[in-house]
């Protein structure tokens, strides 16, 4: 028995809200694994970034599998790595531990998240890459904020502060699956022939539209490091929160604004919103320097509100980009080198906003990582735009 294609389309959502999720459960725990175990900044943002570090190869091994074999059983397969990761963290006796259930999340969302997204636009409908853009981003933003909520929740509150979240999210995970193994067995895009790693092949006159994208995806990401991997300690450090719960709640106000933006922003173009995102991202960064530097929770839920909308765009508008111009029989090839990028950027940006962290300071580096990060986002704007000239006006 196969789900109905609306329940098929919102089970793939699922699938990505998880992705986030579990790239965002550890967030609010690395004061305590920095208190627990006496580590660095340089260290917790390593915790973060061995989860790109892994993605990424398997996103480019692994990234067309399901073209081949159809979206349902690589989406199982992830969904199995990402339980295992999830116990491994619930188990976790110290920081080995910690770095094993995170790079099997890696491995987990490497090999999930491309078919699920894939998986949307062809049960979308007629406007399916917008349609499963916007659902994507949305999904993503509650699997974050569920995140950052339920763990700083669990974690000011409940027993067991370095692992009960992550057993509740063992629990979603495998209901989640429950649903995933009753999605359609194949896709209607199925690629011929046996499956063995292949380069995405994008038309040339696509290329524009497909860089411009991949870099708002990259702008969107390499901001996210900032907030999940060292937004809990810029709480606790330079605004001087000491609520595991509050400082969750905080972070988690960026991920309600993203999924927000996404819904409302689901008419724009993705071109249109790949334009604005960056200049809402300067805004949100901007703020969260002041935050740092007054020591001001105003300016840190300001922050978190606009540097949140700023994601949205970007992300979204640049998730749009790159599936509207994929080909249909590489569809999932093509979604997962934008996601490499990104999730490269991710992992350096969270390394070395760590070292920067831990050399010279937590405001230092807010103030040199931010507009780096950020150039980003404007060569996502400057691209679009040029790809918007040279091109049709339906295409973008």
């Amino acid at each position: 028995m196969a789900l109905s294609e609306r329940a098929a389309f919102w089970t793939a959502a699922s699938v990505a809200g998880l992705a986030l999720w579990a790239s965002g459960a550890p967030s609010v725990v690395y004061p305590l694994y920095a208190q627990e175990w006496q580590l660095q900044p340089s260290v917790t943002t390593a915790i973060f970034a061995i989860y790109p570090i892994v993605l990424v190869p398997v996103l480019i091994v692994f990234g067309n599998l399901s073209d081949v074999i159809g979206r349902r059983a690589v989406i199982l397969m992830g969904l199995g790595a990402l339980t295992a990761g999830s116990i491994a963290f619930g188990l976790a006796p110290d920081l080995t531990w910690v770095f094993i259930g995170r790079a099997l999340m890696g491995v987990g969302v490497g090999l999930a998240l491309s078919p699920a997204t894939a998986a949307m636009v062809e049960l979308g409908g007629r406007d399916g890459a917008r349609r499963a853009s916007s659902a994507t981003t949305a999904a993503t933003a509650t699997g974050l904020a569920l995140a950052t909520i339920v763990g700083g929740a669990l974690v000011q509150y409940a027993p067991a502060p370095l692992h009960l979240s992550f057993w509740v999210l063992t629990a979603v995970t495998a209901i989640v699956a429950g649903f995933a193994f009753f999605l359609p067995r194949h896709t209607r895009d199925e690629a011929a022939g046996p499956w063995r790693p292949r380069r995405p092949r994008m038309p040339r006159e696509e290329r524009a539209a497909f860089t411009a994208g991949t870099l708002g995806i990259s702008a969107a990401f390499a901001m996210g490091a900032i907030f999940l991997a060292l937004g809990a300690q810029i709480a606790r450090d330079l605004v001087r929160s000491d609520n595991a719960f509050l400082d969750g709640a905080i972070i988690s106000l960026s991920a309600v604004t993203i999924g927000v933006v996404a819904v409302l922003a689901r008419p724009l173009r993705p071109r249109a919103a790949v334009t604005l995102g960056p200049v809402l991202a300067i805004v949100g960064l901007g703020l969260l320097i002041v935050a740092g530097l007054d020591h001001s929770l105003p300016a840190f839920i300001a922050s978190s509100l606009v540097a949140g909308a700023g994601y949205s765009l970007m992300f979204s508008g640049g998730l749009g980009l790159v599936t509207s111009s994929a080909p249909a029989h590489h569809r999932a090839a093509v979604i997962s080198a934008a996601y490499v990028v990104g999730y490269l950027v991710q992992a350096v940006a969270a390394l070395g906003l760590g070292v920067l962290a831990t050399t010279s300071g937590l405001q230092f580096a807010l103030e040199l990582g931010a507009p780096l990060i950020l150039l980003l986002g404007v060569a996502a704007l400057v691209v679009a735009n040029t790809a918007r000239r040279r091109a049709p006006v339906a295409a973008i």
